[in-house]
């Protein structure tokens, strides 16, 4: 736990809502929403344990792996926290609990600043919230984007988040029973394996903040909150700067000979993306 609050850069703080907002914003913003093991050809499991260790040592992950990391770190803090099944709806596709998403929530916060009784907290939705978020229904402001929060027509007694529409998905839903982490394991097969997964088609990379989000989609690099930038990195050289500079990933645990093969191949998926648009 030391290490993984040190990357943080936060105290252990006992659990209060402050506290929470404060560990929620700081590993938005210095842990990356990534998937580069699949690229690098470095199978990961989801055992909260190795992504925590992971984290700790500098590198980022995605739900499973930002979630359950950050619920054992809650609970070794002394947060009551939960992990629930959810549902990612990407564009053009329907809304469903898929178990593509693995959800956070807590409850038991002292009192008074506290509505609803329970938050959800979600690190691992890459462009998605900031900060925690109460459990409770309306439509709430984080920085350039604007999220609902509703009962879900797809998961009886469940929640649904809705995403900004400049988000880069549509929404998700989860239910409430508690899940164990056996309950992702097929579907981070899937979406580590197969050829129809994002993240086997597309290195994406996003980090957080206050004001807006940074991307990193193959070489394409965004920056959405107030003015859109957008530019393509032509070189190596950039490609890692950037990951080290923006996002927090300075790849000190990948060889030389693995980042020349992994800028190859996103390199060339780039120009397989730019023949096909």
């Amino acid at each position: 736990m030391p290490a993984y609050l040190n990357r943080l850069r936060q105290p252990a703080a006992p659990p209060s809502a402050d506290a929470l907002r404060a560990l929620h914003a700081a590993h938005v913003e210095r842990v990356a929403y990534e998937a580069l093991e699949v690229w690098l050809g470095r199978p990961t499991t989801i055992d909260p344990d190795e992504s925590a260790a992971r984290i700790a040592a500098g590198r980022g992950g995605y739900c499973y792996h930002l979630n359950g990391a950050f619920a054992a770190l809650l609970a070794a803090l002394g947060y009551d926290v939960t992990r629930h099944v959810g549902g990612v709806q990407n564009r053009g596709g329907e809304a469903g609990i898929t178990a593509n998403h693995l959800v956070l929530t807590v409850r038991g916060l002292p009192a008074p600043d506290n509505p609803g009784g329970a938050w959800l907290v979600d690190a691992g939705l890459g462009d998605g919230l900031h900060e925690p978020l109460p459990l409770v229904a309306g439509t709430y402001r984080q920085g350039p984007f604007t999220y609902g929060l509703r009962p879900s027509q797809v998961a009886p007694g469940g929640w649904r988040f809705d995403h900004d529409p400049a988000g880069s998905f549509i929404g998700m839903d989860f239910g409430l029973a508690p899940a164990e982490m056996s309950a992702f394991e097929a579907m981070h097969r899937h979406l580590t394996t197969s050829p129809d997964s994002g993240f086997v088609r597309t290195a994406v990379v996003q980090r957080r903040d206050a004001l807006g989000v940074d991307t990193l989609r193959g070489l394409v690099l965004s920056r959405t909150g107030g003015k859109v930038l957008t530019v393509t990195l032509d070189s190596a050289r950039d490609y890692y700067a950037a990951l080290a500079d923006i996002f927090e990933l300075p790849l000190d645990d990948v060889s030389a000979a693995e980042k020349e093969k992994l800028w190859i191949k996103v390199h060339a998926a780039h120009e397989a993306w730019l023949t096909s648009t």
